[in-house]
């Protein structure tokens, strides 16, 4: 016999079908008879760990979205403290100054001095009476 004709005639292991059996799938999808299978027990732990993830993920989301509308909020007020503060201290440079505060002191009685103020000169030997 010839050899080649035996070696082809090999048992060939049969292709299966790639792809959904309509009928089966569908029964299966709706009954949730597909949870039960060992493939998808054995993917549930990396199933909950994506799960997980994503949680975590929209978490982060919302917190940052919270820490954006804090720092609109901190950046408004900044900005009402920044200009009462430019106000308060223009009203206090207007009021601190001398024809200001010459004409409040008017008020208590207290006149402004129309004589310029002198040096006051001591001398040496002067001095030391003074201090004596």
């Amino acid at each position: 016999m010839n050899k080649l004709k035996s070696e082809d005639k090999r048992v060939q292991p049969e292709e299966k079908e790639v792809g959904i059996k309509s009928p089966n799938f569908f029964t299966s999808l709706i009954t949730g008879s597909f949870l039960a299978k060992e493939n998808v027990v054995r993917g549930l732990p990396f199933v909950l760990f994506l799960t997980f993830l994503g949680l975590l993920y929209i978490a982060n989301g919302y917190n940052t979205e919270k820490l954006v509308r804090e720092l609109d909020n901190i950046n408004d007020e900044l900005k009402e403290l920044r200009s009462e503060y430019i106000t308060i201290k223009s009203d206090l440079n207007y009021e601190s100054k001398q024809s200001q505060v010459a004409s409040k002191s008017e008020l208590f009685g207290v006149k402004e001095s129309t004589i310029p103020p002198t040096k006051i000169i001591v001398s040496a030997k002067e001095l030391e009476q003074i201090q004596e």
